[in-house]
């Protein structure tokens, strides 16, 4: 998706991780609410309340669910889902990785 149309952006960035992680959340008028954001290079780690998918726009990242051992590679035009209560383990080796987050329905 390159644009969202009829919708309420929040002007005010969520910064994280010293500036290495900064989003923007975008609210549609169903009551919803996605962010938009960059990671740049570095390994973070991001608790959910709710589930979330994160679809990866641009760059790439590799990812670990918390519970789980397992590497995932994620490139742009690929997404991953995460369970409610719940985290994962984020890198970006290098240049920067653009993503929207969807926070879902449990």
């Amino acid at each position: 998706m390159s644009s969202f149309s009829n919708v309420t952006v929040d002007a005010k960035a969520n910064v994280y991780f010293e500036g290495k992680v900064v989003s923007h959340t975008v609210h549609f008028s169903d009551q919803t609410k996605k962010t938009l954001g960059l990671i740049y290079p570095g390994k973070f780690h991001f608790g959910t309340g709710a589930p979330e998918r994160m679809e990866i726009i641009a760059g790439s990242c590799q990812v670990i669910l918390d519970g789980t051992t397992e590497t995932l590679t994620i490139d742009a035009g690929s997404s991953f889902d995460v369970a409610g209560n719940s985290g994962f383990s984020i890198e970006v080796s290098e240049g920067i990785c653009e993503y929207i987050c969807s926070f879902l329905s449990a």
